[in-house]
Parts: structure tokens; sequence; C-alpha cells
């Protein structure tokens, strides 16, 4: 299963400058997802991190990878139009190489546990064959209208 830019605005309530994920590549649901991330020289970040020498930040590759398993989470859920998907812990997480302009990153993320309210993910996110950070994350499941009551 794949999905294009239009179908992963569908699922992810992210937008530009903030969307981290183009496009799916493979997904089996409530197993694992193989997404891509295209690093461009124009991406907002690099204006000021860092302006001689351009990498993008640690805590965004972090975040394409939150976004990737935040899709995987939406697939593999029952009623998932009803829930909203947050990052509630990052464990233990490493960056190995620099990740810098015309970098395309291959993110890939296992679903470890899916509970009804929670769930726990293993990502790593590789630039060709070369490991460049993987994290461990859990996340939290929100009903909308749980939302709206706390708001």
């Amino acid at each position: 299963m794949s999905f294009s830019i239009e179908e992963i605005l569908t699922f992810l309530p992210h937008r530009y400058p903030f969307l981290l994920v183009d496009r799916v590549l493979e997904m089996e649901k409530g197993q694992r997802i193989l997404a891509l991330k295209n690093v461009s020289y124009n991406e907002a970040f690099f204006q000021g991190h860092f302006p001689r020498l351009r990498v993008m930040p640690g805590v965004l590759i972090i975040e394409a990878l939150a976004q990737t398993a935040g899709i995987l989470v939406y697939n593999s859920i029952p009623d998932p139009q009803d829930k909203l998907v947050f990052l509630s812990k990052i464990g233990e997480s490493r960056f190995r190489k620099p990740v810098i302009p015309g970098d395309q990153l291959r993110l890939e993320v296992i679903l470890l546990k899916l509970r009804k309210r929670f769930f726990q993910v293993e990502g790593k996110a590789y630039v060709g064959e070369t490991l460049v950070a993987e994290t461990e994350a859990m996340g939290s499941l929100v009903s909308a209208e749980e939302m709206n009551e706390s708001g």
C-alpha cells in the first residue's frame, strides 16, 4: 500500500512548513511503514540552521519519523477519523550523520505496540543505505471529543 502527498494530507493535520513526509512507499497496517522525505535547499529551517553549513535539525528528523508513525497508526486503528494521534514520549535517540540539502530520507517505522489509548514505535531514518538517525517513541490516541472537552 502506498500514498501520494495528496493522500498523506488526509491522514496528517500538518501543513507547510511542518509537513515532513512526501510519499509513503509501503505500509503493512498494524506492522510497518516506509516513507520518503525529500530534503530541499529551500526548506525554511535551512535559513538559520546553519547559514554556512546547512544541516537538517535532528529534532525534525525525529518529527518526520513521528509523522510517518502517525500515518501507520491512523491506518491501523478502527474509526481513525474520531482520533487524534499525539507524540507523548521520545525515548532513546541517536543521530549518526548530518542530513543536508539534496538528501532523501527513507523513513522506516515499526509498530511495536498498539493499544486502545497508546502506541509504541521504533523508527530509523536512512540516506541511501546509511543510517542517519534512530529513535524509540510512544504516542497517545485521543478522541476528538476529549480534545473538545479539554479545550
